[in-house]
């Protein structure tokens, strides 16, 4: 069997789609076929106000899986912590420039962005501590909710026709419903959301819908829930079947069909400036983000397919 093969082949194993993955990985080499490219650079924003729920972790593990699968990908990391940065390994010490200085002082993103030491096709706009004032200084500046998404059309390869041009734009936002984040509505396509497998992270989505809404009433009417994605699943209770029953009745074709399991190895990839697609690209999280990427970017070019204009 060619090399690349087992990943998209339905009668493969699970250790051998794993051991294929590892080893795939570690040569350096692209994952089995290319995914389909949007016919345009899709911008998604991955939010969430209520922490923990695995936004940050599902953020970069789905970006590193996209570029694993030979997709360009530029991840926006908006969230002061940096989480993001850290996981994609690139520096966001203080005075390094970043997201702050792009929505705060309008550097232009060719200016900030880092390719990502650990996968290749992979960039990052990385966020610095500064960026933890922002939200202040924002409010007295001119457009402060658009100013993300004149820096995002400025870079020349968003939206581009070439080769080079970013396929996704993947905006970490902070585990809040400020400034950075309404900055980030109005500056993306869609959105993913991560949703953890309990009944606790269900509470503050509502809040989160509403808020959705009204930016598409008021300053981005294009903005649409494309993709949730169920986190931190536990198949063994029911809690966590019962969570998912709950999202996919109310939710339907958006929430993909790939639940991203409970793993000390997802937990433990940040702590040494990875994500868990290289850090052990053969475990269970590994390939589950592996597998929500694909399914995410073959639903995407299809509905794009259809015409996505703006």
């Amino acid at each position: 069997m060619a090399a690349g093969a087992l990943l998209t082949d339905d009668d493969s194993t699970p250790l051998a789609r794993s051991v294929e993955h590892a080893l795939l990985v570690r040569e350096g080499r692209r994952l089995s076929e290319p995914l389909p490219r949007p016919a345009r650079t899709r911008v998604m924003v991955v939010a969430n106000q209520k922490g923990g729920v695995g936004k940050t972790t599902s953020a970069v593990n789905m970006a590193a899986a996209l570029a694993q699968h030979g997709l360009r990908v530029l991840v926006i990391d908006l969230d002061p912590q940096g989480n993001a940065s850290t996981a994609l390994g690139v520096d966001h010490h203080r005075g390094t420039p970043s997201t702050y200085d792009a929505i705060v002082d309008e550097l232009a993103l060719t200016e900030i962005v880092q390719p990502s030491g650990e996968v290749e096709n992979l960039w990052v706009v990385p966020a610095t501590i500064d960026l933890a004032g922002a939200e202040i200084e924002l409010v007295s500046l001119v457009a402060r909710e658009s100013r993300l998404r004149k820096a995002i059309h400025a870079h020349p390869l968003v939206f581009g026709e070439g080769e080079d041009r970013f396929d996704y734009v993947l905006v970490d936002c902070p585990p809040s419903l400020g400034l950075l984040t309404l900055n980030a509505l109005v500056a993306g396509d869609e959105m993913l959301i991560p949703i953890q497998a309990e009944y606790y992270a269900l509470e503050g989505l509502g809040q989160l819908l509403e808020t959705v809404e009204m930016v598409k009433k008021h300053l981005n009417p294009e903005l649409t829930v494309s993709t949730i994605l169920l986190t931190m699943y536990d198949a063994r209770t029911r809690l966590s079947a019962g969570v998912a029953d709950e999202v996919r009745e109310h939710f339907g074709d958006q929430v993909l069909r790939t639940a991203i399991p409970r793993s000390v190895r997802i937990s433990e990839a940040p702590s040494y400036g990875q994500t868990v697609m290289t850090y052990d690209p053969g475990s269970s999280g590994a390939l589950s983000y592996l597998e929500a990427a694909r399914e995410m970017a073959v639903k995407l070019a299809g509905e794009g397919s259809e015409g996505n204009g703006r």
